[in-house]
């Protein structure tokens, strides 16, 4: 039996329900004019974390703008996910199909690709040689300097690959999320998590990371300072989205097999169930004030308003079929919401859920994320391209 890590971080995989199903459906097999290959890690572009800016933001509200196709990425990638730092850099999490996370700039320019392969020695892990990871999604640090990102399968002796359909009784190894510092952009901290991490985030204040473990129906909680999990925490079968309150005190969990979220206080580790949200809820996003939550319930098929003090359902937004990913502006008047079937993305009025704006983009999107400094909003889309959109003035 391998030694036990000490050491992990937590791989982001998202994870999709066939409207109608009872069981998850991920859509985790590559295209298939894309070859499982492994692309070289490039020399990084240094870039130093922006100064943030003391002046109030002027600009019209985001839900005011218009979507504008601005730019394709296309190259030796199949993206899961991106994810901007807030820096300048958007990472994209390229799954095990590429093994590899792309770094992007405000240019559009690609300024390094990065291996998912460690040799964990390196990072204090008691294993020996070399292993390969598998990318899912990422969460950067609140000033930008560091990306998480948890890796679905890993491989090598001791590890098989993750799966969609799975329980704790099934025994997969742990897995392990990865820190990427956005200066030199290389890998410096390898983090053990539970089985088949999935989705992950950082609170507010910085102090931790969350990451959900979809076979180990759980959630890891992890202390940034010391590079490990702290606390593992029950949550059901299989969790995926999560959102935290901007004070850092509460995180919500969506439980993608049941019609659930489980509250959890990050002080006391109490938790509680919110009831009858819909089905299959799979990502969510929090409000700026901690007033709303939005849930996308891929078996339902619609997008929910949710009360965070009360628990209930406000509204609703059919945006398309499928919806998966989400992110919200930082202003908090717009949602976007990426439809894995219908190929589109959905712009949606907070206020009211109203569908302000429907766009084409490449097939399959899966993963989205908001620049605010230029007001972009980045599509990763799984058949292996990056749609760029510019929303209003920056």
């Amino acid at each position: 039996m391998r030694p036990r890590p000490r050491l992990v971080v937590a791989a982001l995989c998202a994870t999709a329900f066939i409207a109608g199903c009872s069981t998850p459906a991920e859509p985790d097999s590559p295209p298939a004019q894309l070859a499982a290959t492994t692309t070289q890690a490039l020399t990084p572009t240094p870039t130093s974390p922006a100064t943030p800016s003391a002046a109030p933001d002027t600009r019209p509200p985001a839900s005011a703008g218009r979507l504008v196709d601005l730019r394709t990425i296309g190259g030796e990638i199949s993206p899961k996910s991106v994810t901007a730092t807030g820096t300048g850099l958007v990472f994209a999490q390229n799954m095990m199909y590429r093994h590899t996370v792309t770094v992007y700039d405000r240019d559009f320019d690609l300024v390094a690709t990065i291996s998912d392969e460690v040799t964990p020695s390196q990072f204090g892990v008691e294993l020996d040689g070399s292993y390969g990871g598998a990318p899912v999604e990422a969460a950067a640090t609140p000033d930008g300097r560091y990306v998480y990102v948890s890796n679905y399968s890993m491989y090598g002796p001791g590890f098989r690959e993750g799966t969609d359909i799975c329980t704790p009784r099934d025994d997969y190894p742990d897995s392990f999320v990865y820190r990427i510092d956005t200066t030199s952009l290389e890998i410096d901290q390898v983090i053990e998590v539970g089985a088949v991490p999935k989705y992950l985030a950082v609170t507010p204040d910085g102090a931790t990371l969350l990451v959900t473990n979809w076979c180990s129906f759980d959630l890891s909680v992890v202390d940034v300072t010391t590079a490990a999990e702290v606390r593992r925490i029950p949550i059901g079968r299989y969790p995926r989205g999560i959102a935290i309150h901007p004070d850092s005190g509460t995180a919500w969990i969506a439980v993608m097999g049941d019609t659930r979220l489980v509250q959890l206080d990050l002080r006391s580790y109490g938790t509680k169930d919110l009831e009858g949200v819909g089905g299959g809820p799979r990502h969510l996003q929090i409000s700026p004030d901690g007033a709303f939550l939005y849930v996308t319930l891929n078996r339902d098929g619609v997008v929910a308003k949710v009360d965070t003090a009360t628990g209930e359902t406000v509204a609703v937004a059919r945006t398309g079929q499928a919806p998966r990913s989400a992110v919200l502006s930082t202003d908090g008047t717009a949602l976007y919401v990426v439809n894995y079937e219908s190929d589109t993305v959905a712009k949606v009025a907070t206020a009211d859920m109203s569908l302000l704006q429907t766009v084409g983009v490449g097939h399959h999107p899966i993963g989205i994320t908001w620049d605010d400094d230029t007001r972009q909003l980045w599509v990763a889309c799984y058949s292996g391209t990056i749609a760029v959109f510019q929303d209003g003035s920056a």
